[in-house]
Formats: C-alpha cells, sequence, structure tokens
C-alpha cells in the first residue's frame, strides 16, 4: 500500500480536501483507492466580537496554511517525497452565514456565521414571502436583515458567499458555490439545480423601495452541481494555500461544498430515503427525500446533496461542545493528580461509563447550549446542568445525560418528519463523536428509534468527503453519478456496523426529552437572568 501511495503522489493521482469546521481545520490527501495517504490539522476557536459570532480572515488562512503544512510535512516524513503536484482540490466549510464584498473585493462587515440568531425579523418575513422555510442561519437572512437594519453596508455589496465560497474564491478567481453549500444561502430550484428563479424575484420586489443599484441573482455565486469543473488554483492561490512554493498552479478545484454535503457523501447518504447524522459542535440530520414535504416547518431546512436531490436537514446549533468542556474539566482534574490520561483515553473511558447509567439519566437534565436553539426556540447560549436532591447523580448517569442532551434538539425535530411520512431506510452515523465504538451510535440508534451504520471513514469527517468530491471530479471522463460513483466505487463492500436501537433505550431517551422539553423554561430563565 506505502508503494502504492508513493507511486500516486508522485503521479498526481491524488485528491486534496480542506473543511474548516467549527472547531477544526482540518486536510485530507487521498490516493486513487480513497486512502488517506496523510492528514493535518489546526485547532481554532469562533469570537463573540459585539454580539457577533465570527471568524477572523486572518484566523481563516492561518489555519487553512498550518493544516496544509502540517500534511505536507507528513508526506515528506513518511514518502521522502516534496509534494508539488495533486491530482485535484476541493474546499468545504460550515454551510450558511455571511461574506459580503464590495467592488474592491474588501470584506465589508465581520464574517457572521451560521451561530447567531439575529436574523429572526428577517426569518420570519423571508419565511412568509416565499412560503418556504428561511432559518435565521441562512446567507439570504442576514442580507435581509441588514436591509431591515438599514446597515450602510448592504449599498456597497457586490457579491456574497459563504465560508467555502470565499477560500474557494480567493485560491481561483472563480465566484462559485456547490449547490449543497448554495442550498444554505438561499432556496433551489430542484429542476434547474439553481437558485430559484421566481424566489430571486420575489426579493428584488420586496426591496426594490430601497433603491440598492445591484439585483439578487448579480451579488450571488454560480450555482454548480457535484462532478462539475470549478476552475484551478492560480499561482497567486498555490502561494497562498502552501507558502513554502512547492505547490504548482494550475490544479482543477470541485465546487466549493458545505460541511452537510461533505456529510452526506462521507456517509453514502446521497440517494432518496437515506440519511446521516453529521454530529460535531453542531449538527445535522439530513434525510434524502422522495418528494417535498407537504408542509412548511420553521424546523426543517430543505437543502440539497451536491448533486441537487432534496434533502429534509434537521439542523441544531448545539450538539458536542458541553460534551468537550466536562472532558477538558476531567482531562484538568487528572493531570493535578498526576494521572498520565489522554484526551481520547478520558473520552473514552466516560462514554463506555455513560452506555452503564440508568435509561433515563436517573432525572438529571442538561442543555449543552452554547448558542441559541432555533428548534426549541431559545435565543441565546447557557450551558446548563440542573438536578433535583432526589436525582440519582452517578457519574453513568451524567454521561448518558449528556449524550442525550447532544440529540435532545434533534429528537424534537426528527418527530416531525416522522408526522410527514418520510421514510428512512438506512441511517449513517458520523463525526468525531462516533469514534468511541457503539456509545454515541446507540444512543443515536434510541433517538432516531430506527437502526444507526457507522463506517470506518466516520472519524475522516467532511475533509475525506470533500476529498472524495474532489475525486469525483477527477474521474468525471467515467460519467457516473454522484450516487453511483459512491455506491459501487468508493463504497463498494463497505456496510459498516450497525446497531439497532434497544426497546430500553428508546423510552429512556423518550423520558429524558419530556423531562428536557418540559425543562425549557428553566433555559430560557437563565438568559433571562445570567447576563
Amino acid at each position: 500500500m506505502t508503494d502504492h501511495m508513493q507511486q500516486a503522489i508522485k503521479e498526481g493521482r491524488t485528491s486534496l480536501g480542506i473543511e474548516l469546521g467549527s472547531t477544526r481545520i482540518k486536510a485530507v490527501l487521498i490516493d486513487d483507492q480513497f486512502q488517506t495517504i496523510a492528514s493535518g490539522s489546526f485547532e481554532w476557536e469562533n469570537q463573540l466580537a459585539e454580539g457577533i459570532w465570527t471568524y477572523s480572515m486572518d484566523a481563516v488562512w492561518q489555519g487553512i496554511q498550518a493544516s496544509y503544512q502540517t500534511l505536507r510535512q507528513a508526506v515528506q516524513d513518511k514518502y521522502d517525497l516534496t509534494l508539488t503536484k495533486i491530482g485535484t482540490i476541493g474546499f468545504s466549510a460550515m454551510m450558511h452565514g455571511y461574506l459580503a464584498f464590495d467592488a474592491q473585493d474588501q470584506l465589508l462587515v465581520p464574517f457572521r456565521t451560521w451561530r447567531n440568531a439575529i436574523t429572526e425579523e428577517a426569518e420570519q418575513q423571508l419565511t412568509a414571502l416565499f412560503q418556504y422555510n428561511i432559518p435565521q442561519r441562512w446567507s439570504i437572512a442576514h442580507l435581509y436583515q441588514a436591509v431591515l437594519n438599514h446597515e450602510d453596508h448592504v449599498a456597497d455589496v457586490a457579491f456574497f458567499t459563504t465560508l467555502a465560497g470565499y477560500v474557494h474564491w480567493q485560491l481561483t478567481g472563480e465566484k462559485v458555490i456547490g449547490i449543497g453549500d448554495a442550498s444554505g444561502m438561499f432556496p433551489i430550484d430542484s429542476q434547474t439545480k439553481d437558485f430559484d428563479a421566481s424566489k430571486i424575484a420575489q426579493f428584488d420586489a420586496q426591496i426594490d423601495g430601497q433603491a440598492y443599484p445591484w439585483h439578487l441573482k448579480e451579488i450571488l455565486p454560480q450555482v454548480l452541481v457535484a462532478g462539475s469543473p470549478a476552475g484551478s488554483l492560480t499561482a497567486a492561490g498555490a502561494l497562498r494555500l502552501d507558502p513554502s512554493g512547492n505547490l504548482a498552479a494550475g490544479i482543477p478545484l470541485c465546487p466549493p461544498e458545505g460541511d452537510a454535503g461533505t456529510g452526506m457523501v462521507a456517509t453514502n447518504s446521497v440517494a432518496p430515503k437515506t440519511g446521516n447524522v453529521s454530529a460535531g459542535t453542531s449538527a445535522f440530520a439530513m434525510i434524502v427525500l422522495e418528494e417535498p414535504l407537504k408542509q412548511v416547518h420553521p424546523e426543517i431546512d430543505m437543502v440539497t446533496t451536491p448533486a441537487g436531490d432534496l434533502v429534509a436537514m434537521v439542523h441544531t446549533n448545539n450538539c458536542t461542545s458541553e460534551i468537550n468542556a466536562w472532558v477538558k474539566l476531567f482531562k484538568e482534574f487528572t493531570t493535578a493528580a498526576g494521572m498520565d490520561q489522554s484526551v481520547e483515553d478520558i473520552f473514552s473511558l466516560l462514554f463506555n461509563e455513560a452506555i452503564k447509567g440508568d435509561p433515563s439519566c436517573g432525572g438529571l437534565l442538561s442543555y449543552g447550549y452554547y448558542s441559541g436553539e432555533n428548534i426549541t426556540k431559545i435565543a441565546a447560549g447557557r450551558p446548563l446542568f440542573v438536578r433535583t436532591p432526589e436525582s440519582a447523580f452517578t457519574l453513568p448517569n451524567f454521561m448518558r445525560m449528556h449524550l442525550y442532551s447532544a440529540f435532545g434538539a434533534m429528537k424534537i425535530g426528527m418527530k416531525i418528519l416522522e408526522a410527514e411520512a418520510v421514510t428512512i431506510e438506512r441511517i449513517v452515523g458520523h463525526g468525531g463523536i462516533f469514534k468511541t465504538p457503539e456509545v454515541a451510535q446507540r444512543i443515536l440508534a434510541a433517538a432516531m428509534e430506527a437502526p444507526v451504520t457507522v463506517m470506518e471513514t466516520a472519524g475522516e469527517g467532511g475533509a475525506w468527503g470533500i476529498a472524495i468530491l474532489a475525486e469525483y471530479l477527477r474521474r468525471q471522463s467515467e460519467n457516473q453519478t454522484l450516487d453511483a460513483f459512491l455506491n459501487e466505487i468508493v463504497f463498494r463492500g463497505d456496510t459498516g456496523t450497525t446497531l439497532a436501537p434497544l426497546p430500553a433505550d428508546i423510552e429512556g431517551f423518550d423520558t429524558f426529552v419530556a423531562r428536557y422539553q418540559a425543562g425549557l423554561p428553566i433555559e430560557q430563565a437563565a438568559i433571562d437572568y445570567l447576563k
């Protein structure tokens, strides 16, 4: 295998994927057998600046360069080769948000991320206008809220995009976006595989009295489906990605995608009636639909696969942050106690304790809300742990509670799809929370009331998924659909490990969710009184 990878590197039969996640930027280089050759990563955090969750553009490029540099060094160390050519490259990032630029390509306001819950008025007005759910985190909601707020910068907007679209544009000069990422900016017409022209006309009519010097279509990126050429790495882009100067220009790039789309690809969940749950700082449950939903639901995003097929997405702003915070505290304890325990060891130990807990968590309750949560109508974040004197406060119950809480809001959203009679034949779990075998998988199966599969690639994450989309571009001469490419080539024979939900877990989760919903006024009180 090492010889094959070495030859693939020399001949450029490779694909590079870089994904900018909420807490980590990760780079993955794969060979033509979809095996990981090398990887690199960079830890980062968003900042709350003047009430806005944001990342600086300096941090974006520092993280991209650092993750690529680590990967490049790994190739050098393991294969004694300097990475100079790559077959194809793809970038993905957190969906939604708002990056607006003027005619001189200058950023007009700091990046407004998906995490901001500051566009409620825009959400309500646009959802009513389009008769289509427009969540607060969508790019168009941010633009329209800026209109409603009479922000000066709106008149100067010449282009707005997502984080992945921005990075791709800077490295290629192309103002394009993958259709999956685009579907978190503005509604998509599933027939034309483009932004919905009728809704663009509605939006333009809505703001006509403002006399802005632009129409919406003019300032949106061009939409591309998976496998479409999306430009190539410019000389300046190559130097920006690899300041060492070793990387050659001219490398083709696939359309930039959102983390929802890369999660679908990494879990082979792009066909109708398949679904996946991507769990990290936030969590997405994405179900590929056979037909549109019958009603508009504010809790459900309508997005698409990277190929443009309609997807119902239950998006929760919070998932693992509170678990990570407690693991960090336990790590501080073990360090203070002189114990040599890695963070990975602590995760494994605590997760395995969770399985020993009472199915209903012994009466414990938590909300891992680091930011507002649309599904539960909570506008801001207050991580909270609550118990009564009678609660069974044990370590297993405590950890099980946090795992239940991570999927609590998602469970509420999935009940809506159940009422819509959406058929789900297969759910795949994806993300770092599933690295400890069976634990989070079993909890998620109880939440979904359906079997959950975890594949060996679950820990690779979205960077591997966007590398696969880059490889799909490299193989376009084979003329396969994305679904066929994944089923017949990438995942051939990889069925993963599947766990069916246990009746006691389903009952316990339902009991917890009833407590979770009943306790939401406690969370609201924390917002009201803890400033």
